[in-house]
């Protein structure tokens, strides 16, 4: 059976899955479809990362209004993303390995994520008043979207290790009760040595 603390961790994983699932089917692709464009680049942050050119063809192939959209998503909506997808990997995290030190890795995600999120608001300013983008904040804004992204895969890393784990311990401990619930003897006639579950 499992303890009040698993039992508390793994409910906490299922309903942030849920929300996660909810908000992104729901929430952030109907938030996201003023500024999205077919074919093209609809995020900076999810490339692992990008040049000056590619954040000014960004901006550029979007108009005033689609910009400003773009704005407040990165200020409001996936900042709440972040703390969503936080929360559902931090809990399956503690659910499948128990090590709070463990925990820095996605919150480290999602602090890089906010941070990229300001640079690009700062590039969208600056670019929405003099046409220009400043080199230091797109390579400070790509640097720390990389960051993000080797944070996200020490994430999954962590998770996939942690379902290993559980399930090697898991068999392990359940081979011990078997084990632990079976006596072996010579039959009765003493030519065949077999083994008997006990019953409880």
């Amino acid at each position: 059976m499992f303890s009040y603390q698993q039992n508390k961790n793994l409910y906490l994983a299922i309903s942030s899955t849920v929300v996660f699932i909810l908000y992104l089917v729901f929430a952030l692709q109907d938030i996201s479809s003023c500024f999205y464009l077919e074919g093209e680049n609809n995020s900076l942050g999810l490339s692992l990362y990008y040049t000056k050119a590619i954040v000014l063809n960004f901006f550029e192939i979007r108009n005033q209004e689609q910009l400003s959209c773009y704005s407040e998503f990165l200020k409001i909506w996936d900042i709440v993303f972040a703390a969503i997808y936080t929360l559902m990997y931090a809990s399956w995290i503690a659910f499948f390995l128990k090590k709070i030190i463990w925990l820095t890795i996605p919150i480290l995600a999602m602090i890089c994520d906010w941070v990229e999120n300001y640079s690009e608001v700062l590039m969208l300013e600056t670019y929405l008043k003099t046409g220009l983008i400043s080199d230091s904040l797109v390579m400070i804004g790509s640097g720390i979207n990389s960051s993000k992204w080797i944070f996200f895969y020490l994430t999954y890393l962590i998770i996939v290790t942690g379902i290993i784990l559980k399930i090697i311990l898991k068999k392990i401990k359940y081979e011990k009760i078997f084990s632990a619930s079976k006596t072996c003897g010579w039959g009765k006639s003493k030519t065949k040595f077999t083994c008997y579950l006990l019953s409880k």
